[in-house]
This record gives structure tokens, C-alpha cells and sequence, in this order.
């Protein structure tokens, strides 16, 4: 992670790119990218979904590169390491998910 976040913050610097990188403009790059993910699954049926031929599945892993690394620009920008974060949220989740009572249910944790 350190090391993709430096050559980010190099790619950036390297253009000039850092007056555009507030964490304002991150986060609506990052949101934009992955609508784009979920562009390439319009109109697909479950199933097809789960069968993306080679074309597609190449635009959706560009698509999943790009919003990883406007993530990784925000967190680095933030100061939060995304990977404790991640961590952070798994734990959260396993108190606010008890397995013996959303085993199979969509619901929320306010819903259970």
C-alpha cells in the first residue's frame, strides 16, 4: 500500500495534479469511477453478471484500478490508512452482524 500510495503522490506531483487533489475533488472522482464500474453491469441479468466475457471484464478491472487509486489518494490525503480502516469497519460490522441472528437476512443492523 505504501509503496502504490508514494508513486501516486509522485505521479501527481510530477504533473502538477496536487492543486486538484483536495479531498473534495478526490471523493467525487472516486464516486464518479465507480459508477462507471456499475456502468459496465447495466441492464445484465444476474447471471451475466457473474459471466462477463474479456472485453467487459477488462473495463471493469480499469474501472476497479481507478477507484482504488482515487482512494488511496483520499485516504492519503486524509491521513487514514485504508487498510485499518477496513480492519476498523470488519470489527464494527462483526458486533453490529451477530451471525446467530442475521444469518441469511438482508436487513440492516437498525432492523434486527
Amino acid at each position: 500500500m505504501e509503496l502504490i500510495k508514494n508513486i501516486l503522490r509522485t505521479f501527481a506531483k510530477d504533473r502538477e495534479w496536487e492543486q486538484f487533489h483536495s479531498p473534495k475533488n478526490l471523493a467525487m472522482a472516486l464516486s464518479v469511477e465507480a459508477s462507471e464500474i456499475l456502468e459496465n453491469f447495466q441492464w445484465l441479468t444476474q447471471e451475466e453478471s457473474h459471466n462477463l466475457d474479456a472485453e467487459k471484464l477488462e473495463k471493469v478491472k480499469q474501472e476497479i484500478a481507478d477507484v482504488l487509486i482515487y482512494l488511496i489518494r483520499l485516504s492519503d490525503k486524509l491521513g487514514i490508512n485504508p487498510l485499518e480502516a477496513a480492519k476498523e469497519k470488519i470489527e464494527l460490522n462483526e458486533l453490529r452482524y451477530p451471525k446467530d441472528k442475521v444469518k441469511g437476512s438482508s436487513k440492516k443492523y437498525y432492523e434486527i
